[in-house]
C-alpha cells in the first residue's frame, strides 16, 4: 500500500512537470501582472479595458506594456486585432536599460498586411521577427477579427504562431541571427538581442489596438 501512494504521488508531480500551470497576463479583467515599461504602475492614461479587451486609448500617447516578471523558457499565447492601417508588436526578452523598448527585445510584428505601408516588406509584415525573418506564409486575418498567436521559446530555440500555422523559427545566437542583425537597423543597438531572458511586452505607441486573453507557463 505505501509504495502504491509513492507511486500515486510521483505521477502527479511528474504530470506538473510535464504541464506547468498557465499565468494570466491579462483575463478579460486583471492586469496585476502588467505594468509600463521603466513605470511601477500600469499605464490607465494610455490603455483601458473594454469589452473583456485591453486596448490602446486614441489620440493618447502611447506607453508600452511589460510583464512584471522576466521569461526565457516558455510558451505565449494572446489575441490581437487592430483598426485599419494599424500597427503593434509583441516583444520578449526586453529589458529596461534602453530608453525604448525595441532597443534590447525582439518583436513579434502586428500589423494590418492590407493597410499599413510596412506590408510591402516581408520581414516587416504580420508574424514576422521584426526587421530580421519573414514569416514563411501569410496568415493574418481581416481587419476586425481577432489574430491568435503563440511565441514558444524553449532552449533557445525560438517559434512564431499564427492563426495555428507556424510561420518563423530561428535559434538564439546563431551565426544565422548574428549575421541578419548586422545587417539591419539593429545593428548600431548595443543592447538588442543580447539576453535570451526578458520581460513580455506590447507595444502601445503605434496607435489603436485589441488585446485579449494573454496568458504564458514557463516550459
Amino acid at each position: 500500500m505505501k509504495n502504491s501512494y509513492i507511486l500515486f504521488f510521483l505521477l502527479i508531480f511528474l504530470s506538473c512537470s510535464q504541464n506547468p500551470e498557465w499565468i494570466s497576463l491579462f483575463d478579460g479583467k486583471n492586469v496585476k501582472d502588467l505594468r509600463g515599461y521603466k513605470m511601477e504602475t500600469f499605464p490607465w492614461d494610455s490603455w483601458v479595458i473594454k469589452n473583456g479587451n485591453l486596448k490602446t486609448i486614441p489620440g493618447k500617447h502611447g506607453v508600452d506594456l511589460i510583464s512584471v516578471d522576466i521569461f526565457e523558457d516558455f510558451e505565449l499565447e494572446l489575441e490581437w486585432k487592430l483598426q485599419s492601417g494599424g500597427n503593434s508588436g509583441i516583444f520578449y526578452f526586453a529589458s529596461e536599460e534602453g530608453d525604448f523598448i525595441w532597443q534590447s527585445a525582439p518583436e513579434m510584428q502586428v500589423l494590418d498586411n492590407l493597410g499599413h505601408q510596412d506590408r510591402l516588406r516581408k520581414v516587416t509584415s504580420a508574424g514576422a521577427l521584426y526587421d530580421l525573418i519573414p514569416p514563411s506564409k501569410e496568415m493574418v486575418r481581416p481587419i476586425g477579427e481577432f489574430n491568435k498567436v503563440k511565441i514558444i521559446s524553449k532552449n533557445k530555440e525560438i517559434e512564431h504562431w499564427l492563426n495555428g500555422e507556424k510561420i518563423v523559427e530561428y535559434k538564439v545566437s546563431s551565426e544565422h541571427i548574428q549575421n541578419l542583425i548586422s545587417k539591419s537597423k539593429f545593428n548600431s543597438m548595443p543592447l538588442f538581442f543580447k539576453s535570451s531572458s526578458g520581460h513580455i511586452g506590447l507595444q502601445g505607441d503605434h496607435g489603436e489596438v485589441w488585446y485579449r486573453n494573454i496568458r504564458i507557463r514557463k516550459l
